[in-house]
């Protein structure tokens, strides 16, 4: 590997800088501006003028070829970023298609801020209840045989806006944006657990990560001899630093702090370590004091992408109401539809092949003709599992539970076609 110079990353940024004005594309788009200007108290900052493009593009040259590619001046999807360093930052799913979510616009979710970690000093250490304690390097894992999946992640306090205090001016970034979707590679934690020899009674595993608060948390090891994954790849690159890199735990359907970034560290041994992340956090009060821990796996779920909050349906006829449905709990087997409140339902198209704890996009045609119209969507589980009303969680948890929401959620249409966000079910 070769030191860049100072002079050597100057002469790189100048000539990236030149290169972006050239073909006349913005430089950011990843919100954290706005977020230095919110925390400075300032205004926020007024929106970009629409770009202009030439009346007839065939009458002259485009932009020369780049280093990085960027996305369409008229697309900018951006997160939410709130706060700093404990902090998260949001999806834009309204923003999306498909499945896949661009790596750059992965939720984020950090309790000390995003660790600097050098990939050729970084180890992942496996200790505790094995016949050999050893200590893997980046490299050393990747030369174990290598798997590569999709499978989602998602923040297990996703959806609290919209259960707690639904309010009509919400979009579905800030109802379900601690979600993403990526294909995924690296290792099964199965390979290296036989490599280290774990013991028989070995039954949970603490994975700790190696940012500055060294979140931990206590795995039953039969996920880990089921699907568990050692990753350092992410939708055909390298991790970005937020996501982990340069490695990371990933345990498909499980909720996303287990899910440990940074990864530096695995003990075996015979009962969970009741670590704060999993006794004073991440842990669900119940309406009669007291709380659930260890509740892992992410119930069915589904969200309306389209139309949402603040678009306006601007003629009458058929159009398509769609959106994502996931669980962790194994396949997503069925979806549907309602345009009016729930009272009637409609199985819709499933626009991707559902695959075991990943993410499904969903499709219904509908001929809207002027009136009031509530669209909700509710899925349905390999488990059998089908997605309840808020009406049904509120009488099971409480109405103040902070974690695993997946209530049915919609969208109102009145006669303008005005859309703003329903979350009475």
């Amino acid at each position: 590997m070769t030191d860049l110079s100072r002079r050597d990353l100057l002469a790189g940024a100048a000539g990236f800088l030149g290169g972006a004005a050239l073909a006349g594309l913005p430089l950011a788009a990843d919100g954290q501006g706005a977020a230095a200007r919110a925390a400075a108290g300032a205004a926020p900052a007024p929106p970009a003028p629409r770009p202009v493009a030439p009346l007839d593009a065939t009458k002259m040259p485009g932009a020369p070829t780049a280093a990085l590619g960027a996305r369409s001046e008229y697309f900018a999807p951006t997160r939410i970023p709130n706060g700093t360093p404990v902090g998260s930052s949001r999806t834009p799913l309204q923003d999306l298609t498909g499945t896949i979510t661009p790596s750059d616009l992965h939720f984020e979710r950090h309790h000390a801020g995003i660790p600097t970690l050098d990939p050729e000093r970084h180890t992942l250490t496996i200790h505790g209840l094995v016949d050999r304690p050893m200590s893997f390097t980046v490299d050393d894992i990747k030369r174990f045989p290598q798997i590569t999946r999709t499978y989602f992640i998602e923040c297990s306090g996703n959806g609290g806006a919209g259960y707690r205090d639904p309010k009509p001016d919400t979009t579905p970034q800030p109802l379900a944006g601690l979600f993403s979707t990526s294909e995924w590679t690296g290792v099964p934690l199965a390979t290296l657990f036989r490599e280290v020899g774990v013991k028989p009674d070995a039954t949970w595993f603490l994975a700790e990560g190696g940012d500055a608060c060294k979140l931990a948390r206590s795995i039953p090891i039969a996920k880990a001899w089921d699907d568990a994954m050692i990753v350092w790849a992410q939708n055909g690159e390298p991790m970005r630093p937020a996501q982990g890199y340069p490695m990371r735990l990933l345990l498909p359907g499980f909720e996303g702090n287990s899910n440990v970034k940074w990864l530096r560290r695995l003990e075996l041994g015979t009962k969970p370590w009741m670590t704060r992340w999993e006794t004073s956090k991440y842990t669900d009060p119940m309406p009669d004091g007291t709380a659930r821990i260890f509740t892992f796996e992410i119930d069915a779920k589904s969200v309306i992408t389209s139309p949402c909050y603040p678009n306006t349906i601007p003629s009458h006829g058929w159009r398509s109401v769609n959106g994502l449905a996931w669980s962790g709990r194994g396949r997503i087997t069925r979806v549907e539809v309602s345009v009016d409140g729930g009272t009637t339902w409609h199985d819709a198209e499933l626009l991707n092949t559902p695959q075991p704890k990943s993410t499904v996009r969903f499709q219904y045609m509908w001929n809207w003709q002027g009136g009031e119209a509530t669209l909700l969507s509710r899925a349905t589980d390999s488990a059998g599992y089908v997605q309840p009303t808020r009406t049904a969680m509120i009488a099971e948890r409480g109405e103040y539970t902070d974690y695993h929401y997946n209530q049915i959620i919609g969208w109102k249409v009145d006669r303008s076609g005005a859309v703003t966000f329903h979350g009475e079910t």
